[in-house]
């Protein structure tokens, strides 16, 4: 069975598709649904509490905690975390299962995006390729709990960038699988900053981590870009 669970910050819009999705799509090896709320303003909270099977948290704010929240409360052996813009294709909850029972402890879907650009075909094209510079947070990840817990999670001094470094220690375990289903993702910030401007944007952190930045430079060089 399968833990899944969603880290939200004011997500009103993109959260009621999600959950119904989840409800219509799955194969019946949810356990529990995780909703972890960091202080959102909007309507996210109600929503999350007109789904009865939907457990809501709140937590400090962050990506990095809310996923560790979650995972400190999950029943399941298999965490499967998701994006509230991401959403996953049909019977994903099997083609995880499988795959972990198949001996794989961790992995993800191919992802595309929900707008039609060329460039943005083509960059979901790319995460077939089961390689690190191919991962990012929106195919969203599955992994054994036993794999977790070795890791000791999400690093939380990371507010952007966390997935990554996180799915970079999978790698580095050799644990990692790619499944070939396609999961869905917003193009939103990409609409809102432009193609090239947010492509540029992703270019600039992933060099400057491997430059040796910190958690702290990469965050305020990504919030002042996507502020300005």
């Amino acid at each position: 069975m399968i833990s899944i669970i969603i880290p939200v910050y004011n997500e009103e819009d993109q959260l009621p598709k999600l959950l119904r999705h989840l409800e219509a799509s799955s194969s019946g090896k949810i356990s529990e649904i995780i909703v972890v709320d960091g202080g959102s303003i909007d309507n996210t909270a109600a929503i999350v509490k007109d789904h009865p099977k939907v457990l809501y948290i709140p937590s400090e704010k962050g990506r990095a905690v809310q996923m560790n929240t979650g995972a400190k409360i999950a029943s399941s052996e298999i965490l499967y975390f998701l994006h509230a813009d991401s959403i996953p294709p049909e019977n994903f909850d099997s083609l995880i299962v499988e795959e972990i029972q198949n001996g794989n402890k961790a992995g993800c879907f191919q992802m595309k995006f929900d707008k039609d650009h060329w460039w943005l075909n083509l960059m979901g094209y790319f995460t077939k390729v089961n390689h690190i510079s191919c991962r990012g947070g929106d195919q969203s990840l599955f992994v054994n709990r036993e794999l977790f817990n070795e890791l000791k999670g999400f690093d939380e001094n990371y507010r952007v960038y966390e997935d990554n470094e996180f799915i970079k220690r999978l790698y580095d375990t050799g644990n990692f699988i790619v499944i070939k289903s396609w999961i869905t993702t917003s193009a939103r910030l990409y609409d809102k900053m432009g193609v090239w401007n947010t492509q540029r944007l992703f270019l600039e952190i992933y060099w400057k981590k491997r430059r040796g930045a910190s958690a702290k430079e990469l965050y305020n060089h990504y919030y002042k870009r996507v502020n300005s």
